[in-house]
């Protein structure tokens, strides 16, 4: 699961959506210094990131794309997934796409002496080139890939993956709600624990 997904499974905690959502950056028990709710959401998103990766949907997804993206397979198919939950929105909460995304930023801004240094770093190209919101497009998603490849010197090739998405886009948008009915409650049911 990518940005847009980790923060939707929150649930409506603004501290625990920028643990999440920041989450990769930080390591070990170093978590142990935000407070409690951010804490929690870093938990959160180790727990799903864990869970997604060994998901059997999820794996089948990753497989169509394995033999040509190899070990950046599973980062491709977060953010295709991160696709169909912006694209089928509707599907999966009341409030629209942009209020929701517009309030993420708006939180972030009010909680920035909270964030991590690449938090705040990450900022301003997100919110100026709307990431979240752009997830909805294969436009957009085509925008984020090639932004990423470009992150690890054009040898994981994503900024192609876009012609697999097309191909497969049936598929995988079966897959991904197959595996969002399944992640929504283990994020509620985990959440509940922590």
């Amino acid at each position: 699961m990518n940005f847009l997904a980790h923060i939707y499974l929150s649930g409506d905690n603004d501290l625990i959506k920028i643990g999440n959502f920041m989450a990769d950056g930080i390591r070990g028990k170093q978590f142990e210094h935000f407070p409690k709710d951010v804490q929690k959401g870093i938990l959160l998103h180790r727990f799903i990131d864990t869970y997604t990766d060994s998901h059997d949907v999820f794996r089948q997804s990753t497989k169509r794309l394995h033999e040509k993206y190899h070990h950046y397979a599973g980062v491709i198919v977060d953010i295709v997934y991160d696709h169909f939950l912006a694209k089928n929105w509707s599907k999966y909460s009341d409030e629209n796409l942009e209020d929701f995304v517009n309030r993420f930023y708006n939180s972030l801004d009010e909680n920035y002496s909270i964030l991590t240094e690449k938090t705040q770093g990450l900022m301003p190209v997100m919110t100026r080139e709307n990431w979240l919101f752009s997830y909805r497009t294969t436009e957009g998603i085509q925008h984020i890939l090639t932004q990423m490849d470009r992150r690890s010197k054009n040898i994981s090739k994503m900024q192609f993956a876009t012609e697999e998405l097309k191909e497969f886009y049936t598929e995988f948008e079966q897959e991904f709600t197959l595996f969002f009915e399944d992640i929504q409650k283990q994020a509620k049911q985990k959440l509940l624990t922590l």
